[in-house]
């Protein structure tokens, strides 16, 4: 048997550092982001013999282990730990798999792009098991399974949106509550508003992934120890509420206007998401008739998203060529994550 899945990879619009513990426990966190049509894949083979191998294609790595081996928290210690945490999870909720097996994933995202990769590929593993196994798991549940697992099994610094965006899909604003209340809330988004925005948006890879975690720990230690830093993720939970209004209503201008608001606001809360590469790049855009824009995810480099006037898309287009990176082309995806069997 042959079971595949696939869940989208998502651009964070506004809110994004908000969802993060513990300042979304004491002031409540909001998220607006959209998935697009960039996925993370996995397919699970089952075979004969004792033998279960994990395959990463897109990092060329492969690990095998024993079909009755269990591991413990503290042997997940493997450039496939995510592929690991989830077998150990499930293992751990539903007993010995039915037999063995051979995983292959595949993430269009490289590491620390900002994309949400490393989230929506654990999605992308676990609906995978849900559709093999006919678990008990609906939306919810897979989103909070995911990141607990990240999260508390794996130890893995981050927030709660890129779970819950891979499993749902589409335009979305997410509130992130005390007590790991989390309630989405899916935007219906007018077509010519959708068609205006895919069009008016350039995203340019600059080629310089990141570590999120040092970034993310500024952003929760500044909760109890910098005011200036938490009146910027306060602005950031109001730019997401502006922005979603923007978006509902299809006022563009607003749009822009809260996505540099956000891009300001977001620089504040810690030291590192830009620096004098990305101001570059960023002030290229600008000064080509580009509108605003932001670092997608937690900052330092990764995905840089631009809000252009769709008649200036290719002077923006031009100006980022002199930079080392790579402009993608990509359009908005309605649906979460997906999977299916093949007898």
């Amino acid at each position: 048997m042959i079971i595949r899945s696939r869940a989208p990879l998502r651009l964070g619009l506004a809110g994004g550092g908000t969802d993060l513990s513990p300042f979304c426990d004491e002031y409540g966190g909001v998220v607006l982001n959209v998935t697009i049509n960039m996925f993370a894949y996995c397919t699970i083979e089952t075979t004969d013999g004792d033998t279960i191998t994990f395959e990463a294609k897109d990092m060329q790595v492969t690990e095998s282990i024993n079909h009755d081996q269990e591991l413990a928290p503290g042997e997940i210690d493997s450039p496939l730990k995510l592929h690991l945490g989830v077998y150990r999870r499930i293992r751990k909720m539903y007993g010995e798999l039915p037999s063995a097996f051979k995983m292959t994933t595949y993430n269009e995202a490289s590491v620390g792009s900002g994309l949400g990769g490393s989230s929506t590929m654990v999605v992308a593993i676990l609906k995978a098991y849900v559709e093999w196994l006919n678990l008990p798991l609906g939306e919810y549940d897979i989103a909070h399974l995911a990141w607990e697992i990240e999260r508390k099994d794996l130890g893995l610094a981050g927030g709660k949106q890129d779970q819950y965006a891979a499993t749902f899909g589409g335009f979305n604003f997410i509130e992130f509550e005390a007590n790991d209340k989390v309630i989405v809330n899916p935007l219906r988004i007018k077509n010519w508003i959708r068609n205006e925005l895919e069009d008016s948006l350039v995203l340019f890879y600059t080629g310089k992934s990141r570590e999120s975690a040092n970034i993310i720990n500024q952003q929760i230690k500044a909760v109890q120890d910098d005011d200036k830093k938490l009146r910027a993720l306060l602005e950031l939970k109001n730019v997401a509420y502006q922005m979603k209004e923007a978006v509902l209503v299809g006022d563009f201008k607003k749009f822009g206007e809260a996505l540099n608001q956000g891009w300001a606001a977001k620089k504040t809360t810690a030291d590192v998401i830009s620096n004098p590469m990305l101001e570059e790049i960023y002030d290229a855009v600008i000064d080509a008739g580009g509108i605003a824009g932001k670092l997608s995810g937690a900052g330092g480099g990764g995905f840089f998203m631009f809000y252009v006037n769709p008649a200036k898309r290719l002077d923006v287009i031009r100006a980022l060529e002199r930079f080392e990176g790579k402009i993608v082309t990509t359009q908005f995806f309605k649906d979460g994550t997906l999977g299916w069997k093949i007898q």
